[in-house]
């Protein structure tokens, strides 16, 4: 009787897909992945919402806008392990700088117009988008960890194939990922 294969899924939040593409440079061991694990929703197969629940999820990206809190949550509640991968899903990475550079009564405001109105960026209407098409803007950039419980971090801006490797198999296995050195020092 064969075991049943791990069920992963991954998404991207406010972030580069970077992440994505380290997932994809564990090179030709994604054909040893594929025989204990399969994608549930993911870009990587093109699936956009959940088939079943699922053993690990994967989230890239921070949150910087409603779409990506709703994104973050149904992973929470489908996945029996999330993990933060990559410094944008821990810390905020580039995204989080708009954090910092706000500090008026408004912030949001603040830097919809510095990006839409005051800045050198092409936009002779000086409007600010807003079609209900688009996801509204949050306060501030959130860390995945301020909006959901997170059970493992994988550092780095991406972290390499190797690490997500690493930490991937021993999650498969059920066990608790430890990196060594090699794979978390940033040169």
């Amino acid at each position: 009787m064969s075991k049943r294969k791990v069920r992963i899924a991954t998404t991207s939040l406010a972030g580069c897909f970077g992440c994505h593409m380290s997932l994809l440079d564990i090179d030709e061991r994604i054909v040893d992945l594929m025989a204990i694990a399969e994608f549930d929703r993911s870009p990587l197969n093109d699936k956009k919402t959940f088939t079943r629940r699922c053993d690990i999820g994967l989230v890239e990206g921070g949150c910087c806008n409603e779409d990506n809190v709703h994104v973050l949550k149904e992973f929470r509640k489908n996945c029996d392990v999330l993990v933060a991968v990559g410094q944008c899903a821990i810390m905020g990475g580039l995204p989080v700088m708009r954090n910092a550079i706000m500090h008026s009564e408004d912030p949001l405001r603040e830097c919809l117009d510095e990006a839409y109105t005051t800045s050198k960026v092409l936009n002779p209407s000086k409007q600010i988008p807003n079609d209900p098409a688009l996801p509204l803007i949050l306060d501030k950039v959130y860390t995945c960890a301020q909006v959901v419980k997170i059970d493992y971090q994988i550092p780095g801006c991406p972290p390499s194939g190797d690490t997500l490797w690493a930490a991937l198999t021993a999650l498969i296995k059920n066990e608790e990922p430890t990196l060594d050195y090699a794979l978390i020092k940033f040169d």
